[in-house]
């Protein structure tokens, strides 16, 4: 069944062949902000005004060069006619000097007008050159970053954690089909792919193979299963956190090769029943999963001082403690001492700081 998912679903193209201009529509690397299109329309307007101005002061102070005296309406309508390139000819250089002035400094000025008339399109041309160098170097170099598969409330949240955590943005990319969402991860400094996750060679743009975890948080749990069975085919060593919304759909993500399966409608069931009798329980386990402030879930390892200590005794509030790969709660034996290696899972205190730390 696993390998009937695979064909159906693997891409007969490879789009990691294609050069990094075929991916323009795919991959969005977040840069500095846009200016107005009207400011850049302005922009132009005051540079070709400065051209044409100063071509006409250069052929007034040189009026005797010329077919008849010149007043400098004159001259600048020599200016306009000529960087227009629409040269009427009613008003000719006569001079040895007239002439030399035109061809080295009036020619390649009407040429720098040219491009201006055009500078939309050089302009589109231009950042398109620039998005395909930036892809090139984003391809080039990603190492050890995370993948988040849907932005859709899950991603979101996803995302908000990571970034609370001191993952940088430009570490993080986000695989959706929905263009908004794609737009709205974009402007939280994001890269983002555009596609199906569902696709290896969309994984692979993303960079899959070199990923350090991959959180997969579709819509739907059937998507879920097809985007973790990619990812593991892929990306071997990568791990993998994967949400569905039914628990009876949980054994296929495991099976499918997920780390850690994490239940969102048992999860938010559990929490409304938990409100209605206490609901003080239901606040500090918000706060608890709250990246922003209060009280957050976190890991560390352990300090030399601490090895052999108790958990219990430690100055953090020590929940379990993360062995091997292996977690261990604090009641349990294995977690009686700290050993060299291990991790602790404990309840830190979330200063506001602690959120603008890089």
């Amino acid at each position: 069944m696993a390998n009937r998912f695979r064909e159906r679903f693997r891409s007969t193209g490879e789009l990691t062949t294609l050069p990094d201009h075929a991916l323009l529509g795919v991959i969005r690397i977040p840069h500095g902000a846009v200016l107005s299109p009207w400011w850049l329309i302005l922009r132009r307007v005051f540079y070709a005004l400065v051209l044409l101005f100063g071509v006409a002061a250069l052929v007034y102070f040189d009026t005797d060069g010329y077919s008849e005296p010149l007043t400098f309406v004159d001259a600048f309508y020599y200016s306009a006619v000529s960087l227009s390139t629409t040269g009427y000819g009613d008003i000719t250089p006569v001079t040895q000097s007239a002439r030399l002035i035109n061809i080295i400094i009036i020619t390649p000025l009407r040429i720098a007008f040219v491009i201006l008339l055009v500078g939309t399109t050089l302009s589109v041309l231009t950042e398109e050159s620039r998005r395909s160098i930036r892809i090139k170097h984003w391809r080039k170099h990603v190492r050890n970053h995370t993948i988040v598969v849907g932005y859709g409330t899950k991603g979101r949240s996803a995302v908000a954690a990571l970034l609370a955590d001191g993952v940088t943005p430009d570490n993080i990319v986000v695989v959706d089909t929905d263009r908004a969402a794609l737009a709205a991860a974009e402007n939280q400094g994001l890269v983002t792919v555009h596609g199906s996750a569902t696709k290896a060679d969309v994984l692979r743009i993303a960079g899959v193979t070199r990923a350090k975890a991959v959180v997969v948080a579709p819509n739907l749990d059937d998507t879920a299963v097809l985007v973790t069975l990619s990812v593991r085919e892929i990306a071997p060593s990568a791990t993998i956190v994967a949400s569905v919304r039914e628990s009876e759909n949980q054994h296929l993500l495991e099976q499918s090769g997920a780390d850690s399966v994490v239940i969102s409608s048992e999860t938010a069931g559990r929490m409304l029943g938990l409100a209605t009798v206490n609901p003080s329980v239901v606040e500090m386990m918000e706060d608890l999963l709250s990246p922003d402030e209060g009280f957050s879930i976190a890991e560390r390892p352990v300090t030399e001082e601490e090895v052999g200590a108790n958990p219990r005794h430690l100055a953090d509030i020590v929940l379990g403690v993360v062995r091997s790969g292996e977690l261990y709660r604090i009641d349990s034996p294995e977690a009686e001492s700290v050993e060299p290696g291990d991790r602790l899972l404990y309840v830190r205190r979330v200063f506001s700081e602690d959120v603008r730390r890089p």
